[in-house]
């Protein structure tokens, strides 16, 4: 297996790991007040988040950073949480509105990212470069992300031509859904 093959597939199991359901969660969050016609601006809205998180992930890896990981456990769920409270608040409204949100999500990107670049600092180990494993690494994450983006979209689409389920009704029980798990996360992580 080569170097961008191990990178890349690590950040892909990174964003599709069950036992850090973190991440799993706040893409979820981000995603579902989008609707399908709008994938364009999901996308863009996803990628903020991964350049949030891929530049804390260098600036950490290369020591410029550091904030002590106790701190950062919470802090994720956090991000999670006020996302939730974000979508309960805007889901009547036109996405429009909503541009705060690319600034959330690269935000919490940088917030997210620290949370794993320990990991990945002991992974690097004695790398001469980080470029080539970090954009790797960044790529199967935003890989990753799509995959769940398209899961909820098309769950979404699903729900609301099939079962007449209301966009802001899918939204509210997504977002409260999360709300709970997050909470709980919270809570025994502070």
């Amino acid at each position: 297996m080569n170097d961008f093959t191990l990178w890349f597939s690590t950040g892909f199991e990174h964003i599709l790991d069950l036992q850090g359901y973190d991440h799993i969660c706040y893409v979820i969050v981000l995603s579902v007040l989008f609707p399908l016609s709008e994938w364009r601006k999901l996308l863009v809205l996803i990628t903020a988040f991964t350049i949030g998180h891929s530049l804390i992930l260098a600036l950490s890896t290369l020591n410029i950073i550091r904030i002590p990981q106790k701190t950062i456990e919470w802090m994720i769920p956090l991000t999670i949480l006020l996302t939730c409270v974000f979508n309960l608040s805007k889901r009547n409204k036109s996405l429009k509105a909503i541009s705060f949100n690319y600034i959330l999500a690269l935000f919490f990107g940088l917030i997210h990212g620290m949370g794993f670049s320990y990991l990945l600092k002991s992974m690097l180990g004695r790398e001469e470069s980080i470029v080539s494993p970090l954009f790797s690494f960044n790529l199967g994450l935003e890989v990753g992300q799509l995959i769940i983006v398209a899961v909820v979209l098309l769950i979404s689409v699903f729900l609301e031509r099939f079962c007449r389920v209301e966009k802001k009704n899918f939204v509210f029980f997504v977002s409260s859904a999360v709300f709970g798990i997050a909470s709980v996360m919270f809570l025994e992580r502070i």
